[in-house]
This record gives structure tokens, C-alpha cells and sequence, in this order.
């Protein structure tokens, strides 16, 4: 099966299923499906992760809201761990083991079926995902899939969801990915000298404490962020904490700028974000995001996070309620920390000066 890993190279109707590039026991595929109810404040994902060389796969689904985000109080929350893998699986029309969520091709490379259901919890979900574009790639050596194909690509999704026996119509954008190739044990770990003697520096140092130890190099940070108000207006992006400076903007990586329906790539040299985080939680809570494309269009956003779901209790996921080009979209903040460095964060959070105030 193609790897499709040069240059700008399209997508082709095979990459819908499964890829085999190697024999590593780290190999991983997988296949993620976010969704929103935005007068609601509910965001959604169901994610499967297929390790082909060791024959398992791994599925989840959850949907969350204000009502908490942890997953004892998550709206909805299910995690199959690792399960052995049905024979011959073909991504374009499956369902998981153990229960698990099935796809659907319709149109190969850009419409697809989803479909869950968990009668015992009173909780399904249904929607077809039609793409307003091709699939995007992720720039080839860019951080963080530096080596494996990965793509984005953006949906106007209609559907149901049943959440606790309620049924609650599916009508919204947003983004679902694929990635494929080793990504795990040593490709999982960061091999520079620094790292491996436990330092970790930062670029530019300054700046309230909290901000130093985000921009803490060599600790596996990664923050993913989008919104869209429908399939005209919206961006994509990867963002570097890692690099960014003294006064809390990091560098956005790789992704697109969406304007009057147009995706261009984004312009790394000059597109960022300057993120604000609750003292109590650690968690994202106000974004400010400059824009600038590869053609020089710019667009600025500001972000508010009105649901979050933590499933490993460091970082979360935001739903976002997003404001740029005098429209209002919604979208998400995926923001991953390794446990170590999040409590790190949280004791500069925490930490209170002579005059019983945190530190700003």
C-alpha cells in the first residue's frame, strides 16, 4: 500500500485504508473524528490507534461538557484499551473490535459515516463527515510527526448524538486526521544530549515563571488548536511552545489559514499564539492568535475555552469558542504535557509571593 510521504504529493483513494511500512512493534495508525454541539458546549472524539505489527487495536470515544472533565465526570467516556485486531482490517468500511466505532467510506478520500452505540449507557452517535476540501498535508520533517505522513481536513459533519437518552442534532465543522508510521518507544523519545542529562533550557529566558516552564525545550510539548466558522473561515495549527519568547508567544508550526475559502499553508516565521491558563487547573482558558499565510493574508482569532475533558489528569482538551473575521467558530485546544512537566507547571501556578497573591 502507498506511504504518500513526498513534497505536497495529493492523497490518493488508498490511503483510506490501512498502510504497512515496516516491521517496528511500534508502527501505529490512526483514524480521529472530532465533533461539537456549540449551544451545547459539548465537544467529541472518537479515536482508534492500530499497532498492525502487534496485531491490537486501541479505541475510544467520549464527549464532554461543562458538567466536568475528568473521565468519572465526563459526559461520556469509553476506553477499550488494547484489543486484539479483527483479520484484514480495511479502514474504508469497518468496526472496531469489543464494541468499537464504525467507518464508513462514501467518496473516497473526502465523505465518510460514523457511526457508536452504547444502549447500556443511553449514549450513541451517527453523522456523516462530508470534507470541504482535500486532505492537508502535514509539511514533510516538520515537528511533531517529523517522519510519518500525517493529514487534517475539515468536514461540515450532520448527524445525531443520544447523550443520556436525549437526542441532540450533529450540524457543525471540524477536523478530522490521520497518522501512520513508528510512533512509539525510542521515536517517542527525545534523543538530544540536553534531554538526556535532564536539562531542560529554555530559548529566551524571562517572563513569569509559569511561562519559563512551558517553553521548557526537549519535554515532548505538544499543543494542536483550530476553529472554523463554517467551511469559509477558520485555521489549523501546531503550536511551539518550545520556541516561543519571554512575553508568552509561541511560534505556530505547521497548518492553514482559511479565508474566504481559500487554505493556504501558514507562514511559520510569523504566525503565533500567546496562551493565558487558569491558576486552579492548568488548563487553557484565553488564546490570542496571529495569523499571517505563505501569500501574506492575515487574520487574527481570540480563543475562549468553554469545556475541557482531561483524561490523563495533566493537560486537556478544550472545546473553543473562537472570534476572528467578525465571525464566531468553534474548534478545539489540544494541549499535551508529559506528567513531570505539568507538575512542574502547576507548582509555578501555585506558587505565592511575600504579598499572598500568584505570581501573573
Amino acid at each position: 500500500m502507498t506511504s504518500n510521504t513526498v513534497g505536497d504529493a495529493p492523497f490518493l483513494p488508498e490511503d483510506d485504508t490501512y498502510h504497512q511500512l515496516s516491521d517496528d512493534p511500534h508502527e501505529t495508525e490512526t483514524t480521529w473524528w472530532s465533533f461539537n454541539v456549540p449551544e451545547r458546549r459539548i465537544g467529541g472524539w472518537l479515536h482508534a490507534a492500530h499497532l498492525p505489527n502487534q496485531g491490537t487495536v486501541r479505541w475510544r470515544v467520549f464527549a464532554w461538557d461543562p458538567r466536568g472533565a475528568d473521565p468519572g465526570r465526563l459526559a461520556y467516556f469509553r476506553n477499550s484499551g488494547p484489543v486484539p485486531m479483527i483479520d484484514n482490517p480495511d479502514l474504508r468500511d469497518i468496526t472496531f473490535p469489543a464494541g468499537g466505532f464504525s467507518v464508513k467510506a462514501l467518496n473516497p478520500t473526502m465523505d465518510y459515516h460514523i457511526a457508536y452505540s452504547d444502549p447500556a449507557a443511553k449514549f450513541a452517535i451517527e453523522f456523516e463527515h462530508c470534507s470541504v476540501h482535500s486532505p492537508q498535508r502535514f509539511t514533510p520533517g516538520e515537528a511533531p510527526a517529523m517522519f510519518n505522513p500525517h493529514f487534517d481536513q475539515l468536514g461540515h459533519l450532520t448527524g445525531e448524538l443520544v447523550l443520556d437518552g436525549e437526542r441532540i442534532e450533529i450540524d457543525c465543522h471540524s477536523v478530522r486526521d490521520r497518522t501512520w508510521g513508528p510512533r512509539g518507544g525510542a521515536h517517542l523519545q527525545s534523543r538530544k544530549p540536553e534531554h538526556l542529562r535532564g536539562e531542560y533550557t529554555v530559548r529566551e529566558p524571562g517572563g513569569p515563571s509559569w511561562r519559563q516552564v512551558e517553553r521548557q525545550r526537549g519535554r515532548g510539548r505538544i499543543q494542536y488548536i483550530f476553529g472554523h466558522a463554517g467551511a469559509e473561515t477558520g485555521f489549523l495549527s501546531f503550536v511551539r511552545p518550545q520556541d516561543g519568547d519571554a512575553a508568552g508567544f509561541s511560534p505556530l508550526n505547521v497548518g492553514w489559514l482559511l479565508k474566504d475559502g481559500r487554505f493556504e499553508r501558514l507562514d511559520k516565521t510569523r504566525s503565533r499564539m500567546r496562551n493565558y491558563r487558569d491558576p486552579r487547573t492548568g488548563w487553557s482558558a484565553h488564546m490570542e492568535v496571529q495569523l499571517v499565510d505563505v501569500t501574506g493574508r492575515t487574520m487574527d482569532a481570540e480563543g475562549f475555552a468553554v469545556s475541557h475533558m482531561c483524561e490523563h489528569g495533566t493537560g486537556a482538551n478544550a472545546l473553543m469558542r473562537w472570534e476572528f473575521d467578525g465571525r464566531i467558530g468553534w474548534g478545539e485546544d489540544q494541549d499535551g504535557w508529559k506528567p513531570d512537566h505539568f507538575a512542574e507547571l502547576m507548582r509555578a501556578l501555585r506558587d505565592v509571593g511575600r504579598t499572598g497573591h500568584a505570581h501573573q
